[in-house]
C-alpha cells in the first residue's frame, strides 16, 4: 500500500543514536566497555530507544482511541456480552479493522496537510456539505458528553458518593484543566486511570470462557437479523468508530505542531492505540460472556462490573469505577474538544489548548458550553445503562457521514499528493467505510418500517 511516507524516518523523534566505530558510547574508551557482543549492544539501545520514544509520542492517536473505551463503550461492550456472550466477536475483529484504517487517515491527514478534518472539510466541499458534517458532530457528540458525565456520576455512585456532588466538582475541574492550559498533563493521569480496565484480559481468563467457543466466534460470523443484535452491532460501530475519535487525531496532530516527517510515528501511535483500545472492548465482551453470559441487556453499572469479579473479588466495584472514572473523564473532555476543534476549524479561528480565553474565545466557548450542557442533562434522572447505549446507537448512525469524508479526503492527490491512498489502501478502506453505512442504513430502515408498522 503506498501511502507516500517518503521521508519520514529522516528526523523523527526518538531516532537512536548509532555507536561509534568501535561500538561503544561516547566518551568511553574501548577498554572500558563492558565485554558484550556490539550486535547486542546495539539492540539494547535501539530497544531502550523506541521504548522511550513510543511513551514520547503516545499521545492522540492513543488518547482517542482509548477515549472510546469510555462509559458508554463499557457499557455497549458489557451488554455485548451479558446479552449474546461471544457471538458479536467476529463483528469486533471487522470493526477493530475499520478504526485501524480511519484512525491512519485521519492522523495522516493532519500531519501532512496542516489542517484538522473540519478545516479540509470546508476547503473540499460545498457549504452544505460542511453543514452536513457539523450538523452530524454536533448531534453525536452533545449526546456522547451527556454519557461521560453520566459515567462520572455512575462510578462515584458504586462507591457511595452521590452524583449530585461530584458531577459539578469534575464539570469545573475539567474545564479548569483544558482552559488554564493544564490537561496535556491531565490527559496523562485519565490514561493511566484508565488503564484499570487492563484487568479485563485477566478477568477474561480467569473467569474460563469456553475458549473454543471464543475462537469460533471471532474467527467466524455468528450474525442475527433480530433488531436487538443489530441495534447493538450498530452501538458496537459508533463507540469503536466514533467521528470524535478521528477529528480529535487529527486536530490534535496539528496542534502540536507534528508535520509529514513526524507522520511515521504519528501512524505508529493511532494504529498501535486503536489495536490497543480494540483488544481491551474484547476482553470485555469475553470477560462478561463468561461471567454473566446470557442475562439479558444490563441495567446498571453495579452489573457490568461484575466482569472483573474473576480479578478483585469483593473489590470489583471498587475497580470498575476507578477505571470507569478515568475513562470518562478522558472522553468527558477530548469529546467538547473535538467539536471546538471541528466548529472552530470550519470556521477558520484560532483553535488550541494552550491558548487563552481571550485568544480563542469561540474555540474555549463552545468547549465550556459544551461542558456546562453534558453536565446538567446528565444530573437529571436517566436510566445510565440504556444512555449510554443508544448514545452509541446514534454515533454509529452519524459515523459512515464523517468516514465517507475522510475517505476522499484521503484519496485525493490534491489534498495530500504523494501521501494519498494507494490503491490497494482505497479499495480496502472503500469496502470497510461501506460495510459501515451499510450497516447503519440497514437499522434506520428497519426503524422506519417499525414505526410504520411494517416489521
Amino acid at each position: 500500500m503506498n501511502h507516500g511516507e517518503q521521508g519520514q524516518g529522516r528526523g523523527a523523534p526518538g531516532t537512536a543514536t548509532a555507536p561509534d566505530s568501535a561500538g561503544t558510547r561516547p566518551g568511553v574508551e574501548p577498554d572500558a566497555a563492558p565485554r558484550q557482543a556490539p550486535g547486542r549492544r546495539l539492540w539494547d539501545r535501539l530497544r531502550r530507544h523506541r521504548i522511550l520514544a513510543y511513551l514520547a509520542i503516545a499521545g492522540p492517536g492513543l488518547i482517542a482511541a482509548n477515549a472510546g473505551n469510555d462509559a458508554a463503550g463499557i457499557a455497549t461492550y458489557s451488554s455485548a456480552g451479558s446479552q449474546y456472550v461471544y457471538r458479536t466477536l467476529f463483528f469486533m475483529v471487522l470493526v477493530t479493522i475499520v478504526l485501524v484504517l480511519v484512525q491512519e487517515m485521519a492522523v495522516r491527514l493532519g500531519t501532512h496537510t496542516g489542517k484538522g478534518i473540519a478545516a479540509l472539510i470546508r476547503e473540499q466541499f460545498s457549504l452544505r456539505m460542511t453543514a452536513l458534517a457539523l450538523f452530524c458532530i454536533l448531534l453525536a457528540n452533545t449526546g456522547l458528553v451527556v454519557a461521560e458525565f453520566a459515567g462520572i456520576g455512575a462510578a462515584f455512585e458504586l462507591i457511595g458518593v452521590s452524583r449530585y456532588v461530584v458531577i459539578p466538582i469534575f464539570a469545573v475541574l475539567l474545564w479548569g484543566l483544558v482552559v488554564f492550559g493544564s490537561y496535556r498533563y491531565a490527559e496523562r493521569i485519565f490514561l493511566l486511570f484508565s488503564l484499570t480496565f487492563l484487568a479485563y484480559p485477566v478477568a477474561a481468563v480467569l473467569a474460563h470462557p469456553d475458549w473454543s467457543q471464543v475462537a469460533s466466534n471471532l474467527a467466524l460470523p455468528h450474525v442475527s437479523t433480530d433488531k436487538d443484535f443489530l441495534l447493538l452491532g450498530v452501538a458496537l460501530i459508533g463507540t469503536t468508530v466514533s467521528p470524535y475519535m478521528q477529528l480529535y487525531a487529527a486536530a490534535a496532530v496539528v496542534d502540536r505542531g507534528a508535520g509529514p516527517r513526524d507522520h511515521r510515528a504519528a501512524r505508529f501511535d493511532a494504529i498501535s492505540g486503536a489495536v490497543f483500545a480494540c483488544i481491551i472492548s474484547i476482553m470485555i465482551i469475553i470477560a462478561t460472556g463468561a461471567t454473566i453470559g446470557g442475562q439479558g441487556p444490563l441495567d446498571s453499572a453495579r452489573q457490568a462490573a461484575e466482569a472483573l469479579r474473576p480479578v478483585a473479588g469483593p473489590g470489583a466495584e471498587l475497580l470498575f469505577a476507578v477505571g470507569l472514572l478515568g475513562a470518562s473523564a478522558l472522553a468527558g473532555a477530548v469529546v467538547p474538544l473535538s467539536t471546538a476543534y471541528a466548529i472552530s476549524e470550519a470556521v477558520g479561528v484560532e483553535r488550541s489548548v494552550t491558548r487563552r480565553f481571550r485568544e480563542a474565545p469561540l474555540f474555549l466557548g463552545l468547549f465550556t458550553f459544551q461542558v456546562i450542557l453534558g453536565a446538567t442533562v446528565a444530573l437529571t434522572p436517566v436510566n445510565l445503562i440504556q444512555l449510554l447505549i443508544y448514545t452509541q446507537v446514534l454515533q454509529g448512525i452519524v459515523a459512515p457521514v464523517i468516514l465517507i469524508f475522510i475517505l476522499i479526503l484521503a484519496n485525493r492527490r490534491s489534498v495530500l499528493g504523494g501521501a494519498a491512498n494507494g490503491r490497494a489502501f482505497r479499495i480496502t478502506a472503500t469496502i470497510a467505510v461501506a460495510a459501515v453505512t451499510a450497516m447503519s442504513l440497514l437499522l434506520v430502515v428497519q426503524t422506519v418500517l417499525g414505526l410504520l408498522g411494517w416489521s
